[in-house]
């Protein structure tokens, strides 16, 4: 089902990316929750897009989900080259901030799950300071191991949240919620990388003005330089929307 007044989506080399902004995920977000229905939203960016050249499974997730957000400066910059622009990136990290302000004023429930030790409680003591009247946020520390799997899906249904973020890193937390989505009960999850030490404190995110220009990957390298191998996915995905004519596309999902 095509997310509300959401009606442009973009193809990256087979994988897609709605062309939403903050306040639209927001709203979509909220009728999701509305209606409790099931929902999963994965938080797309180049790497995204390069492992999933070599990974079905991660790529057949990535075409189920209910909203792929752009969450990458890089995903700007080739649908500008190709002629059909996304008009905003939609961030993980900033989206769980306006998630925890709305939850607020809304009475959602979150659940956070996944991160280093500590990392998800100390994030969510983080957001109940920022915002004033956010209900008690669940917090889990686990993996996205089969063995796992039972203990979460009791913990997240005792629980009840209306939201429920994910961070075990991509493409782990995706598989993850495909695989257990509908056994979780919960409108909305999202897998959310590396949100929560961000929001924790645990890791610094570039400034806005870095962020604008497009070199948060570069600032996260200085930061975490053991993501090195990782960040060769960035080359490769320059190279083929360079190169690939029909690299990224545009499609027509609305009524």
């Amino acid at each position: 089902m095509p997310a509300p007044h959401i009606t442009e989506r973009r193809i990256f080399l087979s994988v897609p990316v709605d062309d939403i902004t903050y306040a639209e995920t927001l709203e979509w977000i909220e009728q999701k929750i509305l209606i409790r229905e099931t929902s999963q939203i994965c938080t797309v960016n180049p790497e995204f897009v390069i492992t999933a050249q070599n990974h079905p499974r991660f790529l057949s997730v990535l075409q189920r989900a209910s909203l792929c957000l752009p969450d990458g400066q890089g995903l700007l910059w080739g649908a500008q080259l190709h002629g059909v622009p996304l008009r905003e990136r939609v961030a993980g990290s900033t989206l769980v901030d306006l998630l925890a302000e709305k939850a607020a004023s809304k009475g959602w429930r979150l659940f956070f799950l996944g991160a280093g030790p500590d990392v998800a409680e100390l994030a969510a003591d983080t957001l109940r300071s920022k915002y004033h009247g956010l209900a008690k946020i669940h917090t889990m520390e686990a993996s996205p191991s089969i063995d796992d799997a039972p203990s979460i899906i009791q913990a997240v249904r005792d629980s009840s949240p209306d939201i429920l973020l994910v961070a075990f890193g991509a493409p782990d937390q995706d598989l993850w919620i495909d695989r257990y989505g509908q056994d979780l009960g919960t409108p909305i999850t999202i897998g959310v990388g590396g949100a929560f030490d961000f929001i924790s404190g645990r890791a610094k995110r570039a400034p806005l003005s870095v962020q604008r220009l497009g070199f948060e990957w570069l600032h996260r390298l200085w930061i975490q330089p053991w993501r090195w191998s990782r960040m060769l996915a960035l080359p490769a995905f320059s190279w083929r929307i360079l190169t690939e004519r029909n690299s990224v596309t545009a499609i027509n999902i609305g009524p």
